[in-house]
């Protein structure tokens, strides 16, 4: 069912797991990512800095178990992600209640290589395992009319201690307009290093938009609504003027309290070597027409 994607990233890039990153098999979509024929040590190809699977899973923003960097690791056992399920609602041909396993099954699961922005001005490379989140949403059937997909986490205060302090307004939303979710680099994660995705970066399943900032790509999601209104998104309702509905990766847009133009790469340590910041991320060329004629600015 995927939309293949032909990706400029490779292992050379990837923020690096270690030792499991040598000779190991990709999944699915391997070919037509542009990522075939690489052999071991590939981690050291582009001279970077490698980081280990413990730096990737332990440095992570999941306010749900906690505000600091480390206590989604800390925390994040305690969510059960066994059995899941995902609601589909609003404007679909075929609302209900769908089992993760179910909807597996009829998907095609790949491997992306993304680069990930955070709001904060730091960053990283992903090897993301999952499908294009349009698969699904075909096969939910998106009525005429609709214009947004609406995103929500799982509520769960006694296995996510976070929810319990009012950080944020609880279950944490996010939106997309349905342009920008049917786009084939919006993908909905489900492993990362083809292992199954951790508790603290999303389990079981998260979704992955790698032109915007990281929040938008939201954690452990149990609903999802087509509509045809903007739907409110947690960081927009906490601060609207520092967090837009749009919050793509901008370095011509700061955020009021500090430069979008450059970013630290993790793994380097707070005085590691910045590097300028690409629009969008880096994925200008795919997804610069979906805002063709706005005003990128006003529309952050």
């Amino acid at each position: 069912m995927a939309k293949r994607w032909t990706n400029d990233l490779t292992h050379a890039d990837v923020t690096p797991e270690g030792a499991y990153l040598n000779r190991r098999q990709v999944m699915a979509g391997m070919v037509g990512l542009g990522v075939a024929g690489l052999g071991a040590n590939v981690a050291h190809a582009a001279g970077l800095k490698p980081d280990s699977w413990e730096t990737i899973t332990n440095y992570n923003n999941f306010y749900e178990f906690g505000t600091g960097k480390g206590d989604p690791a800390k925390y994040a056992h305690t969510l059960t992600t066994e059995p899941w399920s995902i609601k589909i609602d609003g404007m679909v041909n075929r609302p209900g209640t769908y089992a993760l396993g179910d909807i597996l099954s009829k998907m095609t699961i790949e491997e992306r290589i993304y680069r990930f922005r955070c709001v904060e001005a730091w960053s990283m490379v992903v090897p993301w395992n999952g499908f294009e989140l349009a698969d699904l949403l075909d096969m939910a059937g998106v009525k005429a009319g609709a214009k947004y997909v609406a995103f929500e986490t799982l509520m769960r205060p006694e296995e996510m201690p976070g929810q319990k302090y009012p950080v944020l307004e609880w279950p944490y939303v996010e939106g997309l307009r349905l342009d920008e979710a049917m786009h084939p680099l919006t993908l909905m994660a489900t492993g990362i290093y083809g292992k199954t995705i951790p508790n603290q970066n999303g389990a079981p399943v998260r979704l992955v938009v790698p032109w915007k900032y990281g929040f938008k790509s939201i954690k452990s999601i149990v609903r999802i609504t087509l509509t045809d209104r903007e739907p409110p998104t947690s960081w927009n309702k906490a601060n609207r003027r520092e967090y837009g509905f749009y919050s793509n990766v901008n370095p011509n847009v700061d955020h009021p309290r500090w430069s979008q133009a450059s970013e630290r790469t993790i793994g380097g340590g707070l005085l590691a070597r910045r590097k300028e910041t690409l629009m969008f991320n880096g994925y200008e060329k795919e997804v610069a027409k979906l805002y063709k004629g706005m005003d990128l600015a006003k529309h952050f």
